[in-house]
């Protein structure tokens, strides 16, 4: 398995550049590596909502906007349900799109600060990418279980709370 770590940024849009998303990129994926005790190199894309609404209609025929997509590198083994999937022995592990309009109005309606949303954002793609999903209970579950202790690592307030409950968190 590789041991470095490394988030290549592509800022199709401007504002992930203010955003800070190179940063919060290298932040989340190290968190998320290192939280498996692994290396690899991911690709993350900035983009608007028109650029994620185009890759969505190419790759799952949703012809709308979303936060984030992932692109695996390898194709993932099956797992039982619940299990931790067996993790990639590639140095490359895909590629993400994020876009900064979804991103953006999702926090403002959560009452987020838009830096921890992209951190989980970034964080929950990169576990796509190690193969995790969240098509069952079981799976979403542990997804959802990992997600919370790599943003607890991060000083970030669990993102399935209530909104009251996560600004509380924050305060």
């Amino acid at each position: 398995m590789p041991d470095e770590i490394s988030a290549d940024c592509v800022i199709e849009d401007d504002r992930w550049e203010t955003a800070g998303l190179e940063a919060l990129a290298l932040r989340a994926v190290t968190a998320t590596l290192r939280w498996h005790r692994i290396g690899g190199e991911v690709v993350v894309l900035g983009c608007d909502d028109a650029r994620i609404a185009s890759l969505n209609a190419d790759f799952r025929g949703k012809p709308q906007p979303t936060n984030v997509l992932s692109w695996p590198a390898v194709e993932h083994v099956p797992h039982d349900a619940g299990t931790r999937p067996d993790l990639p022995d590639e140095d490359e592990l895909g590629d993400i799109a994020i876009a900064y309009e979804t991103c953006e109005a999702e926090a403002r309606a959560q009452g987020k600060p838009v830096a921890d949303h992209v951190t989980h954002l970034l964080v929950h793609a990169t576990l796509h990418l190690l193969g995790y999903d969240h098509l069952n209970d079981a799976d979403a579950e542990l997804m959802e279980a990992t997600e919370r202790a790599i943003l607890h690592g991060l000083q970030i307030a669990d993102p399935y709370q209530e909104p009251e409950t996560w600004q509380e968190k924050v305060r």
